[in-house]
């Protein structure tokens, strides 16, 4: 790489780079029930069975319900200092310290010819600067870098780590007529709860808010947002003026919504995906470890696509106010 040691190490200390979540065999199920003496942290949906009657009559057995896929809500499993834990902080947290220590271990020791991880880590943070650099240039990506990038390999290694076997087959559950039925997961994919897109969204947003003041200033905003565009004069330079005003309250609108939008297309996503293999694994009884494999190729591709949109879209976004005036004037000559 051209850049010096230093400069490598604190861009590379600032990324987060995809872990192996292992230890945990396929198709293995774990499990806490009541016959145990171990009972769940919620109650469960099986079916209860009545006691036989003093009188030995035989007694009617409440029919099964059906089967539900994935809650929309992620699981409490337990509390820290009196704040809740859920299954889905529980993978957010292994992959933050996966890449941690990841991150570290490619750079502790920086050689000017890279090899093994070191090499491969290069390769991952040249690729993303140069990709950056292409879409909003040079002087936004110095300053936004870090966060785009850091971004993007978070939701990629939390996409993944949330198909290794494991995730939603091990937990608190019951014996049931079909085997052993998972209830409460004690893993479940990161982004498959919206508390963690919506705060990734809100993080970018207030990024967002301090990039633009810092590059063009509260009255560069106003300007963005109202001021006519094009050179006109008279009455036409009248209209615009109330046409543009009308439009920038819309664009406020717009922003406003953006977190909404991210946070949703990416929880969405990976939500439909995961409920889509677990209703693979359950539509045929012995099959239920074969029909899921071509799914999981393809939510390997969905999780790479939804951290590059996710990536894409807060990077045009910070390009759509933060690029400078003569930066819009020679991209439109060019």
């Amino acid at each position: 790489m051209n850049a010096s040691a230093p400069r490598l190490q604190l861009r590379m200390a600032l990324l987060l780079f995809a872990s192996v979540f292992a230890a945990l065999s396929a198709g293995m199920v774990f499990g806490k029930d009541e016959g145990s003496g171990l009972t769940s942290a919620t109650p469960t949906k099986a079916a209860v069975q009545s006691k036989p009657a003093e009188n030995g009559a035989r007694t009617a057995v409440s029919p099964e319900p059906e089967e539900e896929g994935l809650t929309q809500e992620a699981n409490k499993i337990g509390s820290l200092f009196g704040l809740p834990i859920t299954n889905s902080m529980v993978v957010t947290w292994i992959t933050a310290l996966g890449l941690i220590v990841l991150a570290r271990i490619a750079t502790r020791h920086i050689e000017a010819v890279p090899r093994g991880i070191q090499n491969f880590w290069e390769w991952l943070v040249e690729g993303l600067y140069t990709f950056l650099e292409g879409i909003i240039g040079a002087h936004l990506v110095k300053r936004t870098f870090w966060f785009f990038a850091s971004i993007f390999i978070f939701i990629l290694a939390a996409n993944w780590v949330s198909l290794v076997p494991g995730a939603g087959t091990v937990g608190w559950g019951h014996h049931s007529g079909k085997g052993f039925r998972i209830d409460q997961p004690l893993f479940r994919g990161a982004n498959a709860d919206l508390n963690l897109t919506l705060g990734m969204a809100l993080v970018f947003f207030a990024c967002w808010i301090v990039w633009s003041i810092r590059e063009v200033g509260p009255l560069g905003i106003l300007k963005e947002l109202f001021a006519p565009k094009g050179e006109t004069a008279g009455l036409m330079k009248v209209i615009l003026v109330v046409v543009f005003f009308a439009a920038g309250w819309i664009e406020i609108i717009s922003i406003l919504f953006r977190p909404i939008s991210l946070s949703f297309r990416l929880y969405g996503n990976v939500f439909a995906g995961e409920n889509m293999l677990e209703t693979m694994s359950k539509l045929v009884p012995g099959l239920g470890w074969l029909l899921p494999i071509p799914f999981y190729f393809l939510e390997l591709l969905v999780g790479l696509v939804q951290a590059m949109v996710f990536m894409l879209l807060t990077a045009v976004f910070t390009l759509l106010m933060c690029q400078h005036e003569e930066e819009k004037s020679a991209a439109v000559h060019a």
